[in-house]
């Protein structure tokens, strides 16, 4: 994508310098709030972005689901997720006893 834009990433000294010269071209009013692309997915730390990770490739999950993809405990997971949806990225539902968490299109 760097590249379609003629942007150097030597030049662009990381991720976020990258994300200011991708916003100059494309505009920030294109991006959604709260929406899950490569580039918010790097932004992320890697503690969120191995859970937003899990979550986009489960489609919709429980933190159970998201403990037994990451390897971690469920109330870890569950603390991740929730950081997630206070974040706007991902959203979740209650059915019964379970909470579902999922990511918006």
């Amino acid at each position: 994508m760097a590249e379609s834009y003629k942007i150097d990433l030597i030049e662009a000294g990381g991720v976020n310098e990258v994300a200011r010269k991708l916003e100059k071209v494309v505009g920030v009013e294109s991006a959604k709030p709260g929406y899950l692309d490569v580039m918010t997915l790097l932004s992320l730390p890697d503690h969120l972005r191995k859970t937003a990770t899990a979550v986009c490739k489960l489609g919709r999950a429980t933190a159970d689901e998201v403990a037994d993809e990451t390897g971690r405990t469920r109330a870890m997971e569950s603390a991740y997720l929730n950081q997630l949806v206070r974040m706007g990225y991902l959203k979740k539902e209650r059915v019964g006893r379970k909470v579902y968490f999922y990511v918006e299109v």
